[in-house]
């Protein structure tokens, strides 16, 4: 099986609470292999040419408000099957849904505030990485 990327991402609920090393030890726990990390603050406009595929729901607009309240960590993970290997490890999108020891029973405290962000495809996920990183960061 070829190794696969996929994007995560550490919401800014996460960062505020001081998450971001359990959760990077979360995803070397679970042998990803982090290529490339940032933390940086999303724009209103970033945000939403981030998630505009959600532009038309009623939650978009918290949302971006949400994802543009402070700053957030983008990594690039790779190992084999990344994208549903991380979808697992970060658990359900509803912390009350996901299971136990996952990211976001272990950090979410809602539906909307629910601590990291994952691809849900693999064309999803280079298109997501490509958002954050350039080229020449990958290398």
């Amino acid at each position: 099986m070829a190794l696969e990327r996929t994007l995560g991402i550490v919401k800014p609920d996460a960062v505020a609470k001081g998450h971001i090393g359990e959760i990077l030890t979360t995803i070397e726990e679970n042998d990803f292999r982090i290529v490339q990390l940032k933390m940086l603050r999303l724009s209103i406009q970033g945000t939403e040419a981030f998630y505009a595929v959600h532009k038309a729901r009623p939650f978009f607009p918290d949302l971006v408000a949400f994802m543009t309240e402070g700053p957030v960590v983008a990594a690039v993970l790779e190992r084999e099957s990344a994208v549903a290997k991380w979808r697992e490890v970060m658990g359900a999108t509803n912390p009350a849904d996901a299971r136990e020891g996952t990211i976001r029973k272990r950090f979410a405290s809602s539906i909307e505030r629910n601590c990291v962000h994952g691809s849900d495809a693999a064309e999803t996920a280079a298109q997501e990485i490509s958002f954050f990183f350039s080229t020449a960061e990958l290398l």
